[in-house]
């Protein structure tokens, strides 16, 4: 997640395009871990029918205006793209992905990087992305500001009654729900994970296997045979 420099490559040497593989370093803790995944899956099951994004983590962002992975990188812990093809890729390579950079960049904040995260990366998420929205959370302390670019500036988001931040770019709120961060609808409903989704219709199948056992049990108390019933 730090800029770095390929020294195995001459600084002339401009790659052909497509295969630039990431080269960012591993998320700090599990907590960092954890936290990129559980939004990259839940957005992608609420999207699961759009083939319009790319959503991703800790991967490589290239930008070099002069097209060349010995610099100008960085590697957001996650962030979504709209408008682009969903397929896998090894980095996000803008001058291949037809000059666009990410709608919103999420931030996993750490002692080691909460300074540059809310100095120069934002600077540069600003400045050279021009990043319609950035959110920075420290899975921790549980730290969580989010930020719209308005005339070429990061202006802080506004915060809702529970503490949730409006994506725009999204259309989903942002909000820490048991010490995550987690989307939510418009209306307010959480975004589950694949996992949740399967526990719940668990639940609810184990719930009307219970309402008909007990149903069959009435009717055997009043001599009817459920088995005969149509």
């Amino acid at each position: 997640m730090s800029v770095a420099q390929d020294l195995a490559t001459p600084e002339d040497v401009i790659f052909p395009p497509g295969d630039l593989y990431s080269d960012e370093p591993p998320l700090e803790s599990d907590l960092h871990r954890l936290q990129m995944t559980l939004l990259i899956q839940c957005l992608e099951w609420l999207w699961q029918n759009r083939n319009d994004f790319y959503a991703s983590g800790n991967i490589t962002i290239y930008y070099s205006p002069r097209q060349r992975k010995s610099e100008d990188f960085r590697g957001p812990d996650f962030f979504v793209v709209l408008g682009t093809e969903r397929k896998p890729r090894k980095s996000w390579v803008v001058w291949q992905e037809d000059g666009n950079y990410p709608n919103v960049i999420v931030e996993l904040l750490s002692s080691s990087t909460t300074a540059t995260d809310k100095g120069l990366k934002k600077q540069i998420y600003q400045d050279t992305f021009r990043t319609p929205e950035y959110f920075w959370f420290d899975p921790n302390n549980l730290e969580f500001a989010g930020f719209v670019l308005v005339a070429g500036k990061f202006q802080p988001i506004e915060a809702n009654p529970q503490g949730w931040l409006w994506s725009q770019q999204l259309e989903l709120y942002l909000g820490v729900y048991q010490e995550k961060l987690r989307f939510f609808t418009f209306e307010g409903e959480l975004v589950p994970t694949p996992q949740e989704v399967a526990q719940q219709e668990k639940q609810r199948a184990e719930q009307e296997k219970q309402r008909s056992d007990r149903l069959a049990a009435k009717l055997r108390e009043l001599g009817i045979d459920p088995d005969t019933i149509v």
